[in-house]
């Protein structure tokens, strides 16, 4: 059985105002020729189909065409991820062809997409992303509580002795347990079944979208702490064949659980001058009785990211020259600001994005200042900005209500 991994597409995204939608339609073409000549037979896209809720026309309109055309040749499996509208992604998901099949409900998690195959089944379930203040009550077990308990979870109807929904803690290693708790139960009824009836074991394909504890994150993925905690460990997924995981834009192995690969397939295109250096891919993967050995197949690249930094005099001489047809951040380092810096760069470099002046004078004072990206957590920033204002660290009410304001905000976004 062979099978593509790819994720994080972001559809719609633009890098520094310059709009994607051309690249990010090239690595399409690429994926459908790769699933074409590779004989693939699923094809497996591990969340953030779109860059948000709400996609540009033209971004649905490139997904569509894209679906149709690998529908022809392979099974694809969507699910969304924290950028995705589940419910968007997933309008008409019951209408689309058997080839095509977006999981985007919590109640399919445990439904697998079955790829038939001679060596054994191949089960793929799709997680689609669980925001643990969305999905932890749905997720919940049903069992017998207390009403203290109760009182803490949800505030339900005081113990008499009746069977009641005891809610997750709140936290991305809760929800994702729970729903593989859910995969496993299913998993071991069809492995039994295929034992009595003398066919050969299924293989396990889990898809999840999640910062797995290991993971080495860049800048331009989307923060996604709940309680100040947004990792998930890697042994949450023992036990399964092959984990195609989405979120972290770097293609890479994590966790060492024998017997299982997780892996992150990273996305088609750099998104930000953190992922210069990632060689981005798709993963190619066979599952048959031996290891599940992944390949990395290079994605095309349409423009190298690079940061350029140097006086204006040698960054206009031969210093720019191996850089002219690249996607740049240029910091000029002259003591004093030159004249008409912003034209003149731009005049040799056409594709510079980013253009920043920092004299020689600053940069032994940058030790004791804080550059602040989307890598950093948006809490620690508030309370380092609140130490700054008052000269005092934040107290702990004062902390809770910078976060209390900042996951309203995140989760507002997320449901738009």
């Amino acid at each position: 059985m062979r099978l593509l991994h790819t994720s994080d597409w972001h559809l719609g995204r633009s890098l520094h105002g310059v709009d994607l939608l051309e690249h990010q339609a090239a690595y399409l073409e690429h994926l459908v020729e790769l699933t074409r000549s590779e004989r693939v037979d699923a094809v497996l896209v591990a969340g953030d189909v779109y860059d948000r809720a709400i996609p540009p026309v033209e971004a649905v309109a490139l997904l569509s065409a894209t679906l149709a055309r690998l529908a022809e040749h392979a099974t694809v499996v969507l699910t969304p991820g924290n950028h995705d509208s589940a419910v968007r992604l997933g309008f008409g998901a019951a209408l689309m062809r058997d080839r095509i099949q977006v999981r985007t409900r919590i109640g399919d998690l445990a439904r697998p997409v079955i790829l038939p195959d001679d060596a054994g089944d191949v089960l793929v379930y799709g997680l689609p992303y669980l925001d643990p203040d969305v999905v932890r009550r749905e997720l919940s077990d049903v069992g017998a509580a207390e009403s203290a308990d109760i009182d803490a979870a949800g505030g339900l109807a005081p113990g008499d002795g009746s069977v009641v929904p005891v809610v997750l803690a709140r936290s991305h290693e809760a929800v994702v347990s729970a729903a593989m708790s859910r995969v496993r139960h299913d998993l071991t009824t069809r492995v039994d079944a295929a034992a009595r009836s003398g066919r050969r074991r299924p293989r396990a394909v889990v898809m999840a979208h999640a910062f797995v504890v290991g993971g080495e994150p860049s800048e331009s993925e989307r923060d996604i702490r709940v309680g100040g905690v947004d990792h998930v460990p890697a042994g949450v997924f023992a036990g399964i064949d092959y984990v195609a995981l989405g979120h972290l834009h770097g293609p890479q192995r994590v966790g060492a659980s024998e017997g299982s690969v997780l892996r992150y397939s990273g996305s088609p295109l750099a998104y930000s001058f953190s992922e210069q250096h990632h060689r981005k891919s798709t993963v190619l993967l066979d599952l048959g009785s031996g290891p599940v050995v992944p390949e990395l197949v290079p994605a095309p690249v349409p423009r190298r990211l690079a940061d350029l930094e140097g006086t204006v005099e040698d960054l206009l001489g031969a210093a720019g020259e191996p850089h002219l047809d690249d996607w740049l951040r240029v910091t000029v380092t002259d003591a004093y600001r030159p004249a008409d810096l912003y034209r003149r760069i731009k005049e040799r470099f056409p594709h510079a994005l980013v253009i920043q002046h920092r004299p020689p004078e600053r940069t032994s004072d940058r030790a004791g200042a804080t550059v602040v990206t989307s890598a950093n957590d948006p809490l620690q920033v508030a309370a380092e900005f609140v130490v700054h204002v008052t000269g005092a660290p934040a107290t702990d009410a004062e902390l809770a209500v910078l976060r209390r304001a900042y996951e309203q905000v995140t989760a507002a976004e997320q449901s738009a």
